[in-house]
């Protein structure tokens, strides 16, 4: 019997692949330990963006609320959903984490119609540091 002839085509479409799934299985982890952990990663959050001057609110209790529901309901989204949401922001880091860049997002375009937040400061790339300098640990896990 012959040899099957492997084309360089097909050695890439394997590999993309499997990058694909591994991209795949991380942001199901990712999504996963966000929900078990949304009180946490929420009050973190809120904080660090209230200490970098990066929001001005007056209830800082009902941002936490909001992270929180925004954290448990990340895991239901579907793909579109996400990729829509992360599309302005997707250049903005060489890696980045999605929980972090859909956080930037929801930042700068809804968390602004929050009743309970006065203002968001800073550029994209600011607000995307110090969401994923919470959402960082994601990843090591």
């Amino acid at each position: 019997m012959a040899k099957a002839h492997i084309s360089p085509n097909r050695t890439t479409d394997k590999t993309i692949r499997a990058i694909d799934r591994k991209r795949e299985k991380e942001r199901k982890r990712m999504f996963r330990a966000v929900k078990e952990y949304a009180d946490d990663f929420a009050v973190k959050l809120t904080q660090r963006l209230i200490d970098h001057k990066i929001i001005e609110v007056d209830a800082v209790q009902a941002i936490q609320d909001t992270f929180r529901d925004q954290l448990q309901l990340l895991e239901r989204l579907d793909e579109y959903d996400i990729t829509l949401k992360v599309a302005p922001v997707r250049t903005i880091a060489q890696d980045p984490n999605i929980v972090s860049l859909y956080f930037t997002q929801y930042i700068i375009e809804d968390l602004i119609k929050n009743p309970a937040v006065f203002d968001v400061y800073g550029d994209d790339l600011d607000i995307y540091r110090a969401v994923d300098s919470i959402f960082r640990v994601l990843r090591a896990s």
